[in-house]
């Protein structure tokens, strides 16, 4: 593949998908559940396509927003537009076209689907310019990442049933969980630059904290489950969503940049096994 192309890639996260799977995941909890089993295929369809293209335009304007900041980041020194491959007008239009495609495909849906995905585009392009004055960035992201939520129930039930708003609120604390821990990894750096993040609002209760917002996502989960009556199956994916939720813990007690690193990625299976038992709790009786 040509330079340019590879620049392009890795401009939208091409070669690192953990994004869009911690998108998608909440996304595919709230399709199930308000479908009561397995979703119209369209549907389906439309938000998974979706979930990508939204990360890919949100990855575009990160970019674009952290140019400055990220030279001065071991980690992110290399990335497109700092290194001078992409230009920071070129990521905004990428960033515009995704979300405009994103949007065309979500046309055969109704109109609350519609001007919540307004609201969501929103978010997620004012999400990266709170590092510069918000303590915790991180639930702003959670908001972003959890939109999916209550845009599936809008496109399958035309409203949004308090379960839908538990588990949007369950989300923002997961995102707040394994978003320290990844900001943990870049805390000496963000406290040079100036930047804010949860890992330095948290302090020595970083961990603490983790703990907690993973003890409000898997209670969210509890209660979601009650109200919709999922079987006793559903506790075998909780289950192992918390000994996840332990391990991660365990990772990032460490405070080493490997492991807050680790603990990060997978939260992919976390995310995952939720959804199993969200699945086993409607097929399984």
């Amino acid at each position: 593949m040509p330079e340019r192309l590879r620049a392009y890639a890795r401009l939208i996260r091409l070669d690192k998908p953990i994004g869009t799977l911690l998108l998608l995941w909440p996304t595919w909890w709230a399709l199930w559940l308000a479908s009561g089993g397995l979703p119209n295929l369209q549907i389906l369809i439309i938000f998974t396509i979706g979930t990508f293209l939204m990360r890919s335009a949100g990855c575009a304007v990160n970019d674009y927003a952290d140019q400055d900041f990220d030279r001065d980041v071991l980690r992110t020194q290399h990335r497109p537009v700092t290194s001078g491959w992409i230009s920071g007008k070129e990521a905004v239009w990428v960033s515009i076209i995704l979300a405009l495609l994103a949007f065309a495909l979500i046309q055969p849906l109704n109109f609350l689907t519609k001007e919540l995905s307004v609201l969501a585009v929103l978010i997620a392009a004012v999400y990266p310019f709170t590092k510069r004055f918000f303590a915790i960035p991180q639930a702003v992201l959670g908001v972003a990442f959890g939109f999916g939520i209550p845009m599936a129930y809008a496109a399958i039930l035309g409203f949004i049933p308090l379960e839908a708003w538990i588990l949007f609120v369950g989300n923002i604390f997961w995102a707040i969980a394994y978003d320290t821990a990844y900001a943990m990894v870049d805390r000496e750096d963000d406290i040079r630059i100036g930047i804010k993040t949860s890992a330095i609002t948290f302090g020595r209760f970083d961990v603490v904290a983790i703990t907690f917002c993973y003890g409000v996502l898997l209670l969210s989960q509890i209660i979601v489950a009650r109200l919709v009556h999922l079987s006793l199956y559903f506790w075998l994916g909780w289950g192992a969503a918390l000994l996840c939720a332990l391990y991660h813990v365990k990772l990032v007690s460490t405070r080493s940049r490997e492991n807050c690193f680790k603990a990060f990625l997978h939260n992919n299976w976390l995310g995952g096994f939720l959804f199993l038992g969200i699945v086993l709790g409607l097929f399984l009786t």
